[in-house]
């Protein structure tokens, strides 16, 4: 994916199976929010492809939109709209009708914890309580995937927590992605973990299979943190980087 001159992604690769989780971790401007604003189709790729459900990005846009529930970094609301009255709306956009309407309704606020502020103005919630409404968005439909993009940003530790259950069974019935700066988030709640640094993948696995790529690169601690891991990994390749080139 290239802005410009500027290459954001390069070569990155990766397969999310139904049920599971998948943590995304990286330093800012890795690449994890263009990899999620192509999966969701808000940017096409400069070259290659991605598919949602065996559905083809490029050639099926709005049928892979249809089946997907997307947080961005910042929620998109309309602050002038209750709380209520913001996700019905959001609901008649995703063709959500009949007993369904309701149904889905109550459910996302119920599970997002928002009846203390469901008739509120939008304009007039906490930044935590507009997180959960921009989550409760992306669930309306009862989307197969969930694309989040720092989805517990701006909340306190309880809502965080909250979010985190939620997710872990969410993944019960859906295909989970997820970026977040918080290295313990994805160490609790994500399957696999893809460590994306400059536009290219670093590594990807179970937690379990970084620890041992870490060991056998030497780094030997016998208890070793998602933290432990993504700096010992950048670290190695950043070393790498600055290798004199062999000439022959």
């Amino acid at each position: 994916m290239l802005y410009g001159s500027v290459v954001a992604l390069d070569h990155v690769s990766f397969q999310v199976q139904a049920g599971e989780i998948l943590g995304l971790v990286g330093p800012n401007g890795a690449g994890k929010t263009t990899a999620m604003r192509i999966l969701t189709t808000f940017l096409y790729p400069s070259a290659g492809t991605a598919k949602i459900d065996n559905l083809d990005i490029l050639e099926h846009p709005l049928e892979v939109r249809k089946r997907i529930g997307y947080l961005p970094e910042t929620a998109p609301l309309y602050l002038d709209m209750q709380v209520e009255e913001y996700l019905q709306f959001v609901a008649h956009a995703r063709d959500v009708s009949g007993k369904n309407f309701s149904n889905r309704l109550h459910w996302v606020r119920d599970a997002c914890g928002l009846k203390p502020v469901w008739k509120h103005p939008i304009s007039e919630i906490s930044k935590g309580f507009r997180q959960r409404v921009g989550l409760a968005q992306a669930l309306i439909h009862d989307p197969k995937v969930l694309i989040l993009d720092e989805p517990t940003s701006g909340l306190d530790p309880l809502q965080i927590i909250g979010i985190r259950d939620l997710i872990k069974s969410l993944a019960k019935k859906k295909t989970i992605i997820f970026s977040t700066h918080i290295l313990q988030e994805v160490e609790t709640i994500a399957d696999r973990i893809v460590i994306i640094n400059e536009g290219r993948i670093v590594s990807q696995g179970t937690l379990e299979a970084l620890a041992q790529e870490v060991r056998i690169k030497g780094e030997g601690k016998p208890d070793l943190t998602l933290e432990d891991i993504f700096i010992a990994l950048l670290t190695a390749k950043k070393e790498k980087s600055k290798e004199p080139i062999k000439t022959v």
